[in-house]
């Protein structure tokens, strides 16, 4: 008599044990998510419960309830990560599991242009969601940190090499800090020399490289504009740069951009000011990219002391070595 409803109980079982399996399949299948895929935060400290019922809310997965029972069999609810994620067409459960306890974020591509300051830098990445920009201010002048990160300087200006970058949402300033001073490092071995010099001529080459950076237009002339400062700081000439004066501007003084330096700017009491303060300014004025970082390093040899903008167009400058020349220059100027 037990076998007779044995073997019916054993048959209800595995039916229902069959139906669950098709349940739970279709409940941790790929929820209907767009082409083009979709977006969505796991955020920091957010509890199993909380993320699945988000996550069921946002169309990423099919059923909460049956994903937090996957993320409790897996025990993964402790290792999640937070951040920003994009669900594919297609993606299970799973799936989805996987990626955000791997932290396997959606990277945002941030470019930094060449010869931009550490103002504007912090300020697209906060733009970006990447990190506060008053926060990585503060920390592009932790004196700590730039030893650890091998910067020979007061500030990060100048070693933020200009460049493209992913990064995850939140990033942190420390990280962007190491990213960006890393690949600064690893462009800079690519210069004959470099790697002999000590911290305080790599300073200088960079500080020269940050003038050049906001001097030149056509790439052939930043060795040549290289070898006028070079010129002048060995003869003991002021470098006389209004790409400093118009740093003291921006950045020192927090004005806008002036669309003319007049003679008044060039009087600004100001170390950063070289045309009244002789040699190299404190510290670098923007971050220069390879272009400019190779004219200091290697300027052309030219006995050239002066250089003028004749052809605003191109950005192509006339150089001469004496002032009745440099003068003169301002006529080619006027019929360009």
């Amino acid at each position: 008599m037990r076998i007779k409803w044995i073997r019916p109980a054993l048959a209800v079982i595995a039916a229902l044990v069959i139906i669950f399996i098709a349940l739970a399949a279709v409940a941790l299948g790929p929820a209907s998510i767009p082409p083009e895929g979709k977006l969505f935060e796991i955020s920091k400290g957010a509890s199993a419960s909380r993320i699945s019922t988000e996550l069921e809310g946002a169309g990423i997965v099919k059923s909460g309830f049956a994903f937090s029972l996957l993320l409790k069999i897996d025990g993964a609810a402790s290792h999640i990560k937070a951040g920003r994620y994009k669900a594919q067409p297609g993606m299970s459960s799973a799936g989805i599991l996987s990626m955000i306890r791997e932290g396997k974020q959606e990277l945002e591509r941030v470019t930094f242009k060449e010869g931009g300051t550490l103002s504007e830098v912090a300020s697209l990445l906060e733009a970006r969601g990447i990190a506060g920009a008053a926060d990585f201010s503060k920390a592009a002048h932790d004196r700590e940190l730039l030893a650890r990160l091998g910067v020979p300087g007061n500030s990060a200006e100048g070693y933020l090499f200009p460049d493209t970058y992913l990064f995850p949402l939140e990033f942190g300033s420390p990280a962007v800090l190491a990213s960006m001073v890393g690949r600064f490092k690893e462009r800079l071995k690519e210069i004959a020399g470099s790697g002999a010099m000590k911290g305080e001529d790599i300073r200088d080459k960079v500080v020269l490289a940050s003038i050049i950076e906001r001097e030149y237009r056509l790439t052939e002339e930043a060795p040549l504009i290289s070898s006028v400062f070079v010129n002048r700081l060995r003869i003991g000439m002021g470098l006389q740069s209004c790409a400093t004066v118009v740093y003291v501007i921006t950045e020192r003084l927090g004005k806008p951009h002036p669309e003319i330096v007049y003679d008044r700017d060039l009087k600004l009491d100001d170390p950063y000011n070289t045309y009244i303060h002789r040699g190299l300014p404190p510290g670098p004025i923007s971050n220069p990219g390879m272009v400019a970082l190779r004219a200091a390093f290697e300027p052309a040899s030219t006995k050239w002391l002066y250089f003028r903008l004749v052809d605003p167009e191109r950005g192509a400058h006339h150089f001469s070595s004496t002032l009745e020349e440099h003068l003169g220059a301002a006529r080619l100027a006027v019929k360009r």
